[in-house]
Order: C-alpha cells, then structure tokens, then sequence
C-alpha cells in the first residue's frame, strides 16, 4: 500500500471540536508538524474533514 504524508498548515483555533478531534487522531498537534500514514478509506475519510487545514502529498 502506498503512504501518505500529512502537514497541519493552519491553526484548529475556532474549527469545530470533531475536526481538532481528527487532527489529533491523526497524529498532529501543531503547525507545520508532520506524519506518515497508510492510504486507507478512513485515512482518506479523515483526511476530507480536515482538508482546509493540512496538505497531503504521497510518499513511496
């Protein structure tokens, strides 16, 4: 399976409680912090709810 490289790129400072709730859960806690993850569905899913706040970009 191929993987995927997420940033956090901007602030949850006045986001809704699940999306700060999905950031966490996907590994990331502040600005500019970085994390690998397997491409699955609910990556992707995750990845949906939050896509104004993080970049993602594959990784080999």
């Amino acid at each position: 399976m191929s993987k995927l490289k997420i940033t956090q790129r901007k602030s949850v400072i006045s986001e809704k409680q699940n999306q700060r709730d999905t950031l966490r859960t996907l590994g990331l806690k502040k600005i500019g912090q970085s994390t690998v993850r397997e491409d699955t569905p609910q990556v992707r899913g995750m990845i949906r709810t939050v896509n104004h706040l993080v970049s993602v970009e594959e990784v080999d």
